[in-house]
């Protein structure tokens, strides 16, 4: 009669696996918050100092997502990906990671940064309660003159989301969040 005992592959396979996910932290017991909220700080004092109508949309918001740094890479296929805060009277209440995929003619890569700034509590609700928000039509992208100020029509704009994208370096020209999913994520 066969023994029902598994075997020594089955039990090297599992060994591995419980080696490999142990790999995988979950966050705890590390200062990744730390280090995303001093990014956040450092990229909050630069957009308000090079763009000071955003301090204006960050008084009138019911909350703002900050991504300090957005990496976007393609080659034919294309992808980016960043970590930010969500701040509610500058105060982080959640962090999120924005991931983006794409196809099409692309080569080259740059870094940005961006800001959501959710107008209306209900906007902010939404992004808060759902699973994976992603960047829709009812968000109106913010456009800055050659002096580096704000539009006054972003600043009068009744959009419920207003996204600002600045400090962009690098080759790909126009970026942009369409396809942008934000998923919460324990730092």
């Amino acid at each position: 009669m066969m023994s029902k005992l598994p075997n020594r592959r089955v039990f090297l396979a599992g060994l591995g696996a419980t080696t490999v996910l142990s790999a995988c932290g979950n966050g705890v017991g590390t200062n990744n918050g730390a280090k995303i909220d001093a990014r956040v700080d450092s990229t909050r004092n630069y957009l308000f100092s090079r763009y000071p109508g955003t301090a204006d949309l960050e008084a009138k918001s019911a909350g703002v997502l900050y991504m300090p740094l957005v990496t976007k890479a393609g080659f034919g296929v294309g992808g980016s990906y960043g970590r930010g805060a969500l701040r509610i009277d500058n105060a982080t209440v959640d962090y999120y990671a924005a991931l983006q995929a794409n196809f099409g003619l692309q080569i080259g890569a740059q870094q940005y940064a961006h800001a959501l700034f959710f107008m209306t509590p209900a906007s902010l609700r939404d992004f808060r309660t759902s699973t994976g928000w992603s960047v829709g039509a009812d968000a109106e992208y913010a456009l800055n003159d050659n002096a580096g100020n704000l539009s006054a029509e972003t600043l009068t704009a009744l959009a419920p989301v207003i996204a600002v994208i600045f400090g962009q370096a690098g080759l790909i020209l126009g970026a942009t969040l369409e396809g942008t999913k934000y998923n919460r994520i324990i730092p």
